[in-house]
């Protein structure tokens, strides 16, 4: 059985919630799933996953939250080679640098050798019905990535 792990920060909700979205998606696929909030996990337990995923929200002008630090930075130190990731996570477009965290985190998989399963997700604050359907779209696309490699 596949097993995905999806790892998330959230401050005020909307990124839980879209981690929970990922999550009932991948559900639906017939994946088993974990989920974790980012300080109740390590980084090492992406090893034991087939597709990884961080739902991340950005801090003040464009910061990863303190919370995800350590997470970002151990993320970069593994070896996710054969592992399909995917990121995502909530931002305020108020703030000139929108959403950046997700950008970040794309980086420290890609520097881990994971290979990118679907295009990253920005949300605007809290999900909506459209990001819904994309956020399902998301899952299916890195399903199919792993199901392809």
């Amino acid at each position: 059985m596949t097993l995905a792990k999806i790892v998330y920060g959230s401050l005020t909700g909307n990124t839980e919630e879209i981690a929970d979205i990922i999550c009932e998606a991948f559900e639906n696929l017939d994946l088993e799933v974990t989920i974790d909030e980012c300080t109740q996990v390590d980084a090492t337990e992406f090893n034991n996953a087939d597709i990884c995923v961080i739902a991340a929200y950005t801090y003040d002008e464009g910061t990863i939250p303190d919370e995800m630090l350590d997470l970002y930075e151990d993320l970069q130190e593994l070896d996710l080679s054969g592992k399909v990731f995917g990121v995502c996570g909530s931002g305020d477009t108020f703030y000139e640098h929108y959403a950046t965290a997700v950008d970040s985190f794309e980086e420290a998989f890609l520097t881990a050798g994971a290979q990118k399963g679907s295009e990253k997700i920005k949300i605007d604050l809290a999900a909506d019905e459209e990001d819904v359907k994309q956020l399902q779209t998301f899952a299916s696309q890195l399903v199919a990535a792993f199901q392809s490699i």
